[in-house]
């Protein structure tokens, strides 16, 4: 892990709950920022659906409790926030409005302290009800009934909540002002999704399956994720395999080529394939079956 702080002594604060919160604090407390986690007293989803994963995502992050629906509470928030540089947030606009947390009102009252909403939807589509995986599905990421991999969704918005948090405090060295980021799992998701828009991972795109040299197969004793993608790469496993290429690129987008290929691999062990693959340096991984 690299030791450069650019965060060092920024204080972030953050009320924002389930995953594109805490995994976006995670990233911005390793950059160095003095990172806050206020929670409800019922505590933070996220706790319940993976308690070691919470702990993992809150390492470095000092923790308080408080009912922000109380005036109690809000006293106490109130009292942290001149002290604050980023408030980061995972609540419908709504919702921040009663708290008294909406960005007219923040921006009066602390006119440097920068806002970073994390919504579901841009703009007002922000009210509407949505997860990770109503995003996936919508950009296209969801496939028949199967679930997807991870929540690309969520840790995409949590990426985007660093990279707004950054555009913050550079805006504030310049402008010496608080600004509001508004960060929508909607186009976290889009944003992932672009690939397949552009049908570069579609069944008939070069990394969706088209190419023979982008596949997965099987081998005798499991699977092998081959990335022979560039012609060069592509070139040295069809050496490999015994085949003939007329055309580099062409041929690699052959049926015959892809069987061929799969033939090959099909008759290696696992351990064959990561010996050839140092040797001959083809990009693939051997997997269990």
């Amino acid at each position: 892990m690299s030791s450069n702080k650019p965060l060092r002594g920024v204080r972030i604060i953050s009320l924002a709950l389930n995953l594109p919160g805490p995994a976006a604090l995670l990233r911005l407390a390793r950059m160095g920022a003095r990172c806050t986690k206020i929670t409800p007293p019922a505590g933070d989803p996220l706790q319940h659906y993976t308690p070691d994963g919470y702990a993992l995502l809150h390492q470095g992050v000092a923790h308080k409790t408080l009912d922000l629906k109380s005036a109690a509470g809000q006293n106490v928030l109130h009292k942290l926030l001149p002290q604050t540089d980023v408030l980061l947030t995972s609540f419908r606009p709504s919702a921040l409005h009663k708290l008294g947390l909406g960005w007219k009102t923040l921006n009066k009252q602390y006119p440097a302290l920068s806002l970073i909403q994390v919504v579901g939807a841009p703009g007002p589509l922000a009210e509407i009800p949505g997860h990770d995986l109503t995003y996936q599905a919508e950009a296209g990421l969801v496939n028949g009934m199967d679930l997807p991999a991870s929540l690309f969704a969520d840790m995409g918005g949590a990426l985007m909540a660093t990279e707004a948090t950054l555009k913050a405090v550079l805006s504030f060295k310049t402008t010496g002002k608080g600004s509001r980021h508004e960060v929508a799992l909607s186009e976290a998701a889009a944003w992932l999704a672009l690939p397949r828009q552009l049908r570069m991972t579609t069944p008939d795109g070069a990394v969706g399956g088209a190419h023979a040299g982008y596949r997965v197969y099987a081998c005798k004793n499991g699977r092998v994720a081959v990335a022979a993608l560039e012609p060069h790469f592509a070139l040295s496993l069809c050496k490999a395999a015994g085949l003939p290429l007329a055309h580099p690129v062409k041929d690699l987008f052959k049926p015959e080529t892809q069987q061929a290929i799969a033939a090959f691999l099909a008759s290696k062990t696992r351990q064959q394939l990561d010996k050839m693959a140092a040797a001959l340096d083809i990009p693939l991984l051997s997997l269990p079956a």
